[in-house]
Formats: C-alpha cells, sequence, structure tokens
C-alpha cells in the first residue's frame, strides 16, 4: 500500500474529506461517484464503488436495469431462456 504523507482530520459528523489529489487519480466525479467502505482487520478500506451484475458479479459490459446492473452474458441467457418457453 502506498502511502501519500496527507492527514485529514474526521470532523463531528464523522466524516473524512478525501483529497483532491486521490479523488483526481481515481477519477472520482463529486455527487455523481460513490465508495465502498469495508473493514479489513483493524483497516478501513475505501474503493470506488462500481456496480456489478446482479447474477453473476461479473463487472464486464453491464447495463443498467431499474436500479441493478445485468451484464451482457446474462442478458442472453435470460433472453435465451424466454426463446425457449
Amino acid at each position: 500500500m502506498k502511502t501519500t504523507g496527507m492527514i485529514r482530520p474526521i470532523d463531528k459528523m464523522g466524516r473524512v474529506v478525501i483529497p483532491k489529489e486521490i479523488r483526481k487519480q481515481l477519477q472520482v466525479e463529486n455527487d455523481v461517484d460513490s465508495f465502498e467502505i469495508y473493514m479489513d482487520g483493524d483497516k478501513v478500506i475505501l474503493q470506488k464503488y462500481q456496480p456489478t451484475c446482479i447474477f453473476c458479479d461479473s463487472l464486464a459490459d453491464s447495463k443498467p436495469f431499474g436500479k441493478y446492473m445485468i451484464c451482457k452474458d446474462c442478458i442472453e441467457k435470460i433472453c435465451k431462456l424466454r426463446d425457449e418457453e
């Protein structure tokens, strides 16, 4: 893990500002992108959120369907099932 040498305080609401340099490197847009937050032992991990296919958890070629994402392969499988009926 690369250290940045940047230290940010936690405000009264428990928020931490992610430095602009890091947001730029991750290509994060304010009010558009989100982060996943999870723990690994005693570490808090922030990871840029990328929605995955609701069926197979793939990131490849996913398209929105309502509030969910479905990948191209799963769409094809669903279409095959429909055609078999």
